[in-house]
C-alpha cells in the first residue's frame, strides 16, 4: 500500500508510535487515536470490535460517550494517514487494520525471526545471527514509551519476552560460531535490563568463560544467586547450576564453541520393600482424570468377599489407561500389603509379540519369590500353583495391555482379597464379573494443564493461544501431548507456535508425534492390525468422509452396503475404540486416528477410495432433495442429470425431524460440497449447494450461504450449465444482499437476471428482477427499484408463483415505507400476508406483517400496527432467521412506547438488540439500531441513543444503505444537539437532510 503521492506507507510500533509516508513522519493525533492505532497494528487483518477499543482507550471507567469517541478518533486517524479507509477498513461491529509485514515494525520482526529459524535448520547459522541482529535493531523501547494503559502494557510484556527468546538465540548461535568475547558487552546490558533471567545470565556465563574471565563467570552465579534468594526465595534452577559447576570444574565440554550440556547424576536407588512391588513408577505430572481416578478408587474399594474384585480400564492406544491404572495402584498399595504386582502381556506393544500365558504365570511367581525349580512346566500347572500362592493374601495385580479375555483368565487370583486392574484397548465384554470404566480423550482444561505441567508455566503463560492449539492439534490425546512436549524440551529454541505450525501439516502431523520409541502411528497400527481385512478396508474408506459426524446412512453409502451391516462394522470398530460415539447412531474419527487412516490410502486403493465417495454425494444430493421436500414444500424442483440415491434414507418423517437432521449435519454438509467441488464433482458441488443454501438462508447464517453460493457459482460455470449457473446466481445475489454487499450483489443479480433471459426461464428471471430491486431500494435508487419489483411481482403472478410473489411484494412494501409512500406499502403488505397464509409459509408471513406495521406506522395507526406485531411475534420459531424477530421485536418497542406502554417498550427494545447482535446481517442491524436509538431518544437517554445511532451509521453507510445512513444521521443530530453538541449536530442533520433529498423522501413522510 502507497500513499496519496505514490510513497510507501509504513508504522513503527516497538517504541513510541511512529507513522511514515513518502519519508514524511505523519502526525497521529492525541492518546486515544494512538492508542487505537497501535491496538490494531498489534493484530493486523483482524477485527477488533468497538469494545475492546474502549478498553484499551481508557485507564479506567470510560466515559458515556466512550464508543462514539473512538469512531470519532477512527475518523480522525482516516484523515491523517494517506488512503486511510483502506488503511483502517470497517467490519462488522469494529475495524481491522489493513497494513503488509513490510509496512510494520512487528510484522518485519516476526518475518526475519522466521527467517532466522530457516536458516538455522538449513545448516547456515552465520545468515541466522545477521536475520536475528537486524530484527533485534527494530526494538526501540516498549509500546507507546510505557504510556499506553494497561491493556497495551499486557502486550509490551508479551512482545517483550518474544525479543528475549530472540535474543537468547542470537547469543546462543553467536556463541557456536566463537564470538564469545564479542557477545560480553551486549549480554551485560541485557542482564542489567533482566537480571533474574537465567538464561541469558548462563549465557553470559559461558561468554565469560570462553573468553578466559572464569573468576568473572564465577562471580555472575554469586550475583544472581544472591539475588534470587533475596527477591524470590529460591535458589538458580538446575540447569544455571550445572553450568556453574561445569566451568569451577574446567570441564572440557565448555571450552569449544557451541552450547553444553553436563550430565545429571543418577538418583540413589529407593529402599526395597518387603512385599514384592513391580508398579511403574507413578507419574510425577501426572494430570487430569481426577473423575475416572475417583470411579476407579470406589469399585476398587468396593467390599466382595465371594471372589477377587476386577476393575477394568478401556480406551483408545495413547489414552492414558496405564498411567490412571498405575497411579491408582499406588494410591490402593496400602490396602494390599502383600504385594504390587503389574504385567504387561504386550497385546499393542509395538515391534512385540503378545506374551503368553505360560510366560505370564512364569513371570508372576518368580515375582512372589517362587524359586524357578519349583515352577511347573505345563500351563495348567502354573496357573495352580499361582492361585495357590495367593490364598489368604490381599495383592494387587495389575495386568496391563490385555489383546483378550482368554489371556487374563489364567492370572485371575481365586483368593477374594485380591485385586485385578486390567487395561485394554478393547472392551472384554466377557471378562464376567469386571467393573468397567472407558478412558475418552482428556477435557480441554486437563490438556492445558498437562501441557503446562510438563514444558512449565512460564513457558504456556507466554504462548497461551499456541499452547491450546497445540493441545487441540493433538486430539487432546494425552500419548501425543506428552510426545509434543518432549520434542518441545528436547529443543529449547523452538516456541509452541513453531511446532503448531508443523502440526497443521496434516500429511506429517503423526510423523511429528514421534519421539524415540514412543509413536502415536505405531501405536494406532497395532489396534488396526488387529481387525479382520472388511473391517480394515471399512476402517480407511469410512476417514473418507470430511465431516465431523458419521451416521449409518452415510456410512452405508461409503461403504455400500446396507445400514444395518453399516452400523456393525461401526461397532466393531467403536469396540476397539477406532472410532468414538459421541451420541447414539452417530460416529466420529478422532483426529489422529482420521490422519492415520487416510495415511493408509495410496494407489492401490484409488479406484475403491473414488467410488465410495461418489456414493456418498450420490447419498447426500439425494437425502437434501427430499429433505428440501419437506421444509420448503413451494420449492421448484430442477433436476439435477444426476442418478438418485435409492438406498435408505433418514426419517424425514415431518418438519422436526428433518431440521434435527440439517442441524447435526450442517458441518459435514458444508464439507461435502467443498469436497464435491475440490475433487471436479461440479454437478453435485452446485445442486447440492443449492439445496443447503435453502436452510443456511432460513436459519441466518449468511456467511456460509454466500460462501456456498460462492462455490456453487464457480462449479458451474466450469460446468457450462447455464440453468445452473442462473440458479446459482440468484442465491448468491440474495446472500449479497442480506450481507449488505450491495455493490456485488447488482452486479450478480444483473448477470444472473441475463443468464436467464438467453435460457428463457422466466422465473429465475424473475426472481432476479426482484433481487435488483431490493439491491436498488437499499442504495436509495428508488424509482428503479420499483420498475424491477413491478415487473418481478407481474411475471411472478403470471407464473403462478405465490411463494417468490409474496416475497417481492414485502420488498415492494419495505420500499414504499421508505420512500413515504405508505398506503400503497399497506396495499403489498396485506397481498404478501394474504399469499403466505395460503402457502403456509410462516416465515414469509411474519416478514408480511412486519412490513405491514411499518406502513400503518407511517400512517399514525398505532393500534393496526400493534396487532399485526402480536400476529408477527406469535409466528416465530428458532428455525427462523432471527433478524426477522429481532425486526418485529424492535417496531414493536416503539409501538409500545406510542401506546404509553413503557415496561413492554423496555422488554422488546433489549430482545430486539441482543437477537439482532447474535448474527444478523448488517442491513437489519443497522435498522433495528437506529429503531431502538429513536426509542431511547423519547426516554432522553441521549447518550445511549446516540451510541446506536452511530452504530447504524458505521453499518449502514459501509455497505451503501442510504435510507437507513440518512435516518442514523438525523439521530444522532438529534442526540448530539441533547447532549450539548451543537456544532456536530448541525453537521450531521444537514448530511441527513442531503441522503433524504437524493432519495425523494419529504420531510412529512420521515419515520418520526
Amino acid at each position: 500500500m502507497a500513499d496519496a503521492d505514490g510513497g510507501p506507507l509504513r508504522f513503527n510500533i516497538l517504541g513510541p508510535l511512529e507513522g511514515w509516508a513518502g519519508g514524511v513522519k505523519l502526525r497521529l493525533g492525541g492518546t486515544i487515536q494512538e492508542r487505537v492505532l497501535v491496538a490494531l497494528l498489534l493484530e493486523p487483518g483482524k477485527m477488533l470490535p468497538v469494545s475492546r477499543l474502549v478498553d484499551t482507550a481508557w485507564d479506567e471507567d470510560p466515559p458515556a460517550t466512550a464508543a462514539h469517541q473512538i469512531r470519532k478518533a477512527v475518523a480522525d486517524l482516516r484523515r491523517r494517514i494517506p488512503g486511510g479507509r483502506e488503511v483502517v477498513v470497517t467490519e462488522g461491529p469494529g475495524y481491522r487494520v489493513a497494513v503488509t509485514d513490510t509496512q510494520l515494525d512487528l510484522g518485519e520482526f516476526g518475518t526475519r525471526v522466521h527467517a532466522a529459524k530457516e536458516a538455522v535448520a538449513a545448516g547456515r547459522p552465520a545468515h541466522a545471527v545477521e536475520m536475528l541482529r537486524a530484527a533485534l535493531a527494530l526494538w526501540r523501547g516498549p509500546l507507546l514509551a510505557g504510556e499506553g494503559g494497561p491493556v497495551i502494557e499486557t502486550a509490551s510484556v508479551v512482545l517483550e519476552e518474544s525479543r528475549l527468546a530472540a535474543a537468547e538465540q542470537f547469543f546462543d548461535l553467536r556463541l557456536s560460531l566463537g564470538e564469545a568475547a564479542d557477545v560480553v558487552v551486549d549480554l551485560r546490558g541485557l542482564v542489567h535490563q533482566h537480571p533474574l533471567h537465567e538464561t541469558l545470565r548462563g549465557q553470559l556465563m559461558l561468554a565469560l568463560y570462553r573468553s578466559g574471565q572464569q573468576a568473572a563467570a564465577l562471580e555472575e552465579y554469586t550475583k544472581v544467586r544472591e539475588l534470587l534468594v533475596e527477591e524470590l526465595g529460591v535458589d538458580p534452577g538446575p540447569q544455571l547450576t550445572r553450568m556453574y559447576e561445569g566451568i569451577l570444574q574446567e570441564s572440557p565440554e565448555l571450552a569449544g564453541a557451541g552450547p553444553s550440556s553436563l550430565a545429571v547424576l543418577p538418583a540413589p536407588a529407593p529402599e526395597e520393600s518387603r512385599a514384592p512391588c513391580t508398579l511403574p513408577n507413578d507419574l510425577a505430572d501426572f494430570t487430569g482424570r481426577e473423575r475416572e481416578l475417583q470411579d476407579l478408587l470406589h469399585y476398587a474399594r468396593t467390599e466382595n468377599k465371594q471372589a477377587t474384585r476386577i476393575v477394568a480400564l478401556d480406551g483408545m492406544g495413547g489414552s492414558g489407561k496405564t498411567s490412571l491404572a498405575v497411579r491408582a495402584a499406588h494410591r490402593l498399595t496400602p490396602d494390599y500389603p502383600d504385594g504390587q504386582i503389574h504385567i504387561d502381556l504386550r497385546g499393542y506393544t509395538p515391534g512385540e509379540q503378545p506374551i503368553t500365558t505360560g510366560a505370564a504365570l512364569d513371570t508372576l511367581l518368580q515375582a512372589m519369590g517362587v524359586p524357578g525349580h519349583r515352577i511347573p512346566e505345563d500351563v495348567v500347572g502354573r496357573a495352580t500353583l499361582w492361585r495357590a500362592t495367593l490364598v489368604g493374601r490381599r495383592l494387587l495385580l495389575l495386568v496391563d495391555n490385555a489383546a483378550d479375555t482368554a489371556a487374563i483368565r489364567p492370572l485371575l487370583p481365586a483368593s477374594p482379597g485380591c485385586l485385578v486392574l486390567v487395561t485394554s484397548r478393547a472392551r472384554l465384554v466377557d471378562l464376567d464379573g469386571a467393573e468397567w470404566i472407558s478412558i475418552d480423550i482428556m477435557a480441554p482444561e486437563e490438556s492445558a494443564a498437562l501441557v503446562a505441567d510438563t514444558l512449565g508455566v512460564q513457558r504456556v503463560a507466554a504462548e497461551p493461544g499456541a499452547a491450546a492449539e497445540l493441545a487441540r492439534l493433538c486430539g487432546h490425546l494425552p500419548l501425543a501431548l506428552r510426545i509434543a512436549t518432549a520434542r518441545l524440551r528436547n529443543r529449547p529454541r523452538w516456541t509452541l507456535a513453531y511446532l503448531v505450525d508443523r502440526l497443521r501439516d496434516e500429511t506429517r502431523r503423526l510423523d511429528e508425534l514421534s519421539s524415540g520409541e514412543r509413536s502415536v502411528a505405531a501405536t494406532l497400527r497395532l489396534s488396526y492390525q488387529t481387525l479382520d481385512e472388511e473391517s480394515r478396508t471399512a476402517f480407511r474408506i469410512l476417514a473418507l468422509h470430511p465431516g465431523g459426524d458419521i451416521d449409518v446412512h452415510s456410512a452405508a453409502a461409503l461403504l455400500g452396503v446396507d445400514t444395518r451391516d453399516a452400523e456393525d462394522i461401526l461397532e466393531r470398530l467403536l469396540d476397539v475404540h477406532l472410532v468414538q460415539q459421541p451420541e447414539i447412531g452417530l460416529y466420529t474419527l478422532h483426529d489422529l486416528v482420521r490422519s492415520f487412516a487416510q495415511s493408509l490410502r495410496g494407489e492401490s486403493t484409488e479406484r475403491a477410495d473414488a467410488g465410495a465417495l461418489e456414493r456418498l454425494l450420490d447419498y447426500y444430493l439425494t437425502a437434501t432433495e427430499a429433505a428440501c421436500e419437506i421444509l420448503f414444500p413451494g420449492r421448484r424442483r430442477r433436476p439435477t442429470g444426476i442418478v438418485e440415491w435409492t438406498a435408505e434414507l433418514p426419517d424425514f418423517r415431518d418438519v422436526e425431524r428433518t431440521q434435527a437432521w440439517f442441524t447435526r449435519e450442517h458441518a459435514g454438509l458444508l464439507s461435502i460440497v467443498a469436497l464435491a467441488e475440490r475433487l471436479g464433482y461440479d454437478r453435485h458441488a452446485v445442486c447440492l449447494a443449492r439445496n443447503i443454501v435453502f436452510q443456511l438462508n432460513a436459519r441466518g447464517q449468511l456467511h456460509e450461504f454466500a460462501e456456498l453460493c460462492r462455490l456453487a457459482v464457480t462449479a458451474a460455470r466450469r460446468l457450462g450449465d447455464l440453468a445452473l449457473l442462473a440458479v446459482s446466481l440468484s442465491n448468491l445475489g440474495v446472500a449479497c444482499w442480506k450481507l449488505g454487499r450491495l455493490g456485488e450483489g447488482v452486479t450478480v443479480a444483473e448477470e444472473g437476471r441475463d443468464v436467464a433471459a438467453r435460457m428463457g426461464d422466466l422465473q429465475t428471471e424473475a426472481h432476479s428482477e426482484s433481487t435488483l430491486g431490493l439491491y436498488k431500494s437499499l442504495l436509495g435508487q428508488f424509482p428503479e427499484a420499483l420498475a424491477h419489483l413491478r415487473r418481478a411481482v407481474a411475471c411472478e403472478r403470471e407464473l403462478n408463483s405465490p411463494r417468490a410473489e409474496a416475497e417481492s411484494l414485502t420488498a415492494l412494501s419495505a420500499l414504499y415505507e421508505q420512500w413515504g409512500r405508505h398506503r400503497e406499502a399497506v396495499e403489498a403488505a396485506r397481498r404478501a400476508v394474504d399469499l403466505a397464509v395460503q402457502l403456509g409459509r410462516r416465515g414469509i408471513e411474519l416478514v408480511a406483517l412486519t412490513d405491514l406495521a411499518f406502513a400503518h406506522t407511517g400512517l399514525g395507526e398505532y393500534e393496526a400496527a400493534d396487532r399485526a406485531l402480536a400476529r408477527a411475534r406469535g409466528l416465530y420459531d428458532e428455525s427462523m432467521d432471527q433478524g426477522h424477530a429481532a425486526m418485529a421485536l424492535a417496531l414493536s418497542a416503539d409501538t409500545a412506547q406510542r401506546l404509553e406502554r413503557p415496561e413492554q417498550a423496555t422488554g422488546f427494545a433489549d430482545r430486539a438488540l441482543a437477537l439482532v447482535r447474535e448474527g444478523s446481517s448488517p442491513l437489519r442491524q443497522a435498522k433495528v439500531e437506529n429503531m431502538i436509538g429513536r426509542v431511547l431518544q423519547r426516554k432522553r437517554e441521549h447518550a445511549r441513543a446516540l451510541d446506536l445511532h452511530s452504530s447504524a451509521y458505521e453499518l449502514a453507510s459501509g455497505v451503501g444503505y442510504r435510507i437507513e445512513e440518512a435516518y442514523a444521521l438525523a439521530g444522532m443530530a438529534r442526540a448530539a444537539a441533547a447532549l450539548g453538541a451543537g456544532e456536530e449536530a448541525v453537521e450531521h442533520e444537514a448530511a441527513a437532510e442531503e441522503l433524504f433529498s437524493a432519495m425523494g423522501v419529504a420531510p412529512g413522510a420521515r419515520r418520526g
